[in-house]
């Protein structure tokens, strides 16, 4: 079963930056597409940013679009999360996921234990 471990979160004021990442163990980190997806207190969660097998392709959410930037190193075994000009409202617990396929779809079969991060105004 592979893991995954998410790390980089923490306390940053607005407009400050921080980088998330997730490492993968005991797998084929290379064939699979990647996710970033978050969750703040009393709501669902969303979606934030994806990754294919081969980094060539990304998607965001429009909340982070032109903030965040996800990246992927497979000799590594690690994704990022790039976060820029954080807002209060990207305060939440960040969780990556392995994708079923090469390509982002809406599956995720592998979830992280997440990583909080708390942004103040």
């Amino acid at each position: 079963q592979v893991q995954l471990v998410e790390s980089g979160g923490g306390l940053v004021q607005a407009g400050g930056s921080l980088r998330l990442s997730c490492t993968a163990s005991l797998r084929t980190f290379s064939n699979y597409a990647m996710g970033w997806f978050r969750q703040a207190p009393g709501k669902e969660r969303e979606f934030v940013a994806a990754i294919s097998y081969s980094g060539s392709s990304t998607h965001y959410a429009d909340s982070v679009k032109g903030r965040f930037t996800i990246s992927r190193d497979n000799a590594k075994n690690t994704v990022w999360l790039q976060m820029n000009s954080l807002k209060p409202e990207d305060t939440a617990v960040y969780y990556c996921a392995e994708g079923e396929s090469r390509y982002p779809t809406d599956e995720y079969d592998v979830w992280g234990q997440g990583t909080q991060v708390t942004v103040s105004s």
